[in-house]
């Protein structure tokens, strides 16, 4: 049986919760007017929006502005639980189109019982809209502190070409030279584009793109650290704890486990349909 659509930006409650149960998709591009909290409460999202994009797991959430071009996807089964706010709830909004940051232990909590109010709810619940008003004060402050947990995005096709030879090869096989050859162009130019274009080195890419698999990898039912590592193209076990630590501020054994227990919490059921298209 087909599950309703929801027009988010319709809805007449000012702000509620929408929760899916995904399976693997990727979304249009596409915007909100409505600000967004976009979270995933099990699995991982792939979050990207003009210059730049970031991997979900349930420590991390991201806050968009209402407007904010962006495209949501994820490779694995993954729970959505995010919440729309009308921009008259948020008194103080944190800075820029998009924030990436870590959930605290009172934010996840924080989440899951908002799950309890979608789309559907009543406009004038006293209960969610004072849940809803505290949420949107405590944002600005979690969202403080932003985690640069990501990569950017190509503005050319030539760098385009570049990034998606290497993130194909992200087990081991990628080289400059390969890449630069996938582009058209020589090291030498290649090396200069990433500087000017994405404002980091072609190496430096590569590196932060094997972490971030890492952690998509390690977000995943049965995941092993181990297997991660060679997936990753790691020869060593020690030196991609010490990469992967040095990059996130945990070793991929608690990373891991933490995921783990952030998948135990279940969700209470709400409107979880949205159009495919404009998931997230």
């Amino acid at each position: 049986m087909p599950k309703p659509l929801v027009d988010v930006d319709a809805a007449p409650a000012s702000a509620f919760c929408l929760t899916d149960e995904l399976t693997p998709f990727t979304s249009n591009w596409h915007t909100h007017r409505r600000h967004q909290l976009l979270y995933a409460a099990r699995g991982a999202l792939h979050l990207e929006v003009a210059e730049a994009q970031w991997l979900l797991p349930p420590q991390r959430a991201a806050w968009l502005a209402g407007g904010t071009r962006h495209r949501v996807r994820a490779t694995q089964p993954a729970t959505l639980c995010t919440v729309y706010l009308e921009p008259s709830r948020l008194p103080t909004t944190p800075g820029g189109d998009c924030r990436v940051f870590v959930l605290p232990p009172l934010a996840r909590e924080m989440l899951h019982y908002s799950t309890r109010w979608g789309p559907e709810r009543a406009p004038r619940d006293a209960i969610a809209e004072s849940f809803f008003a505290t949420l949107g004060h405590l944002l600005a402050e979690w969202a403080a502190e932003p985690r640069d947990w990501r990569l950017p995005r190509a503005r050319t096709p030539e760098l385009e070409r570049a990034m998606a030879y290497t993130l194909a090869r992200l087990a081991g096989t990628a080289t400059l030279a390969g890449a630069a050859k996938a582009a058209g162009l020589s090291q030498r130019t290649l090396a200069r584009r990433f500087e000017h274009e994405a404002g980091t080195s072609w190496r430096r890419f590569l590196h932060d793109a094997r972490m971030l698999r890492a952690m998509e990898l390690l977000a995943e039912d049965g995941a092993r650290v181990t297997q991660t590592a060679y997936a990753v193209g790691f020869e060593s076990l020690a030196a991609f704890t010490h990469a992967f630590t040095d990059y996130t501020g945990e070793r991929p054994r608690d990373f891991r486990q933490r995921v783990a227990r952030g998948e135990s919490l279940p969700l209470r059921p709400s409107s979880r349909a949205i159009r495919r298209t404009r998931r997230g």
